[in-house]
């Protein structure tokens, strides 16, 4: 693949699955926030990942990693086993239920940030922990924009953390149920609001088959969702969203408000192809001209003539 550059730093979880979808199960497929992420932010830059595996990681995972761009020498093996998560989703693949959750060596994890990668302008963390967020940010160098995912089990858990990390990031992405959870409101414009004095300066929220809502001091942007004729397994969609949405700010290089509105555009599109397979299969072979016939299918898609 051509060189692009290392500029997006990825820190979050790399799993081996246990899914059980309307079409069959499949056991211990790749995973996690991180790599999700990182599959997805390929697409427009090197992405720089940081997580931990155990030593039944398989290798040919890490050379696929590898081979689409992402740069795994910030991913520590350990031994032990890897992080697994098994879950059972319901025939609309609208809600799931996790039968079970090992940590394995994640339990320890303790994010170390290689000193080639404390310099790395953007930031995506991942949803762990708030204190392995903060940890992160306290090895980097003044990054240009912090991007943070969240959820309930924290919202719940560590209020207190999760408030010491929104005022230090620039972005929270979130679904539309957390942010609610989060601010305490049902309406979604008083939920931005409050969201946003919270500390980020900008609040992504999440709505699954409906799309997303960017919130920008007092503009707005709704974005559509992509019509999948098949959605196969909705797993990491939400971190493919915001692996190719920080993607593309990364290779744009600012953070401007008409470049997030494209950036929004884009990581439906990777969440929109993230659904059509199961695990990362589709992820992985998704084409950048792939990407750009589905960026302009959104275009059409929303637009309309205003008179």
């Amino acid at each position: 693949m051509p060189e692009k550059n290392p500029n997006l730093l990825v820190v979050g979880s790399v799993a081996r699955d246990t899914l059980h979808l309307p079409t069959g199960s499949h056991d211990y497929v790749l995973g996690g926030s991180a790599v999700f992420a990182s599959l997805a932010g390929s697409l427009f830059t090197s992405p720089r990942l940081v997580g931990i595996v155990g030593t039944d990681f398989p290798d040919h995972e890490v050379a696929m990693l590898a081979a689409r761009g992402v740069d795994v020498s910030g991913l520590e093996i350990v031994g032990g086993d890897t992080f697994h998560w098994e879950g059972r989703y319901s025939d609309d693949l609208t809600s799931r239920v996790s039968l079970k959750t090992e940590l394995n060596v994640f339990a320890d994890f303790q994010p170390k940030i290689p000193e080639a990668f404390r310099d790395t302008p953007f930031v995506m963390l991942g949803n762990i922990h708030p204190d392995l967020q903060l940890a992160v940010l306290d090895q980097m160098r003044r990054p240009e924009l912090v991007i943070a995912d969240t959820m309930n089990f924290w919202i719940e858990g560590t209020p207190d953390r999760l408030a010491k990390l929104l005022e230090r990031i620039d972005v929270l992405v979130i679904n539309e149920e957390e942010a609610r959870q989060l601010a305490g409101v049902y309406n979604i414009v008083e939920v931005a609001d409050r969201l946003l004095r919270m500390g980020p300066r900008i609040a992504v929220i999440k709505r699954g088959e409906y799309g997303a809502l960017l919130f920008e001091g007092d503009q707005v942007f709704s974005a559509p969702a992509y019509p999948v004729r098949r959605v196969l397994d909705p797993t990491g969609a939400g971190d493919s969203f915001a692996g190719g949405m920080l993607g593309y700010v990364s290779e744009v290089g600012v953070a401007d408000h008409g470049t997030l509105r494209r950036a929004i555009i884009y990581g439906s599109a990777l969440a929109s192809f993230c659904v059509e397979g199961v695990s990362v299969e589709r992820l992985a072979q998704v084409s950048r001209e792939d990407v750009e016939t589905r960026y302009r299918a959104f275009a059409r898609l929303a637009s309309f003539d205003s008179r």
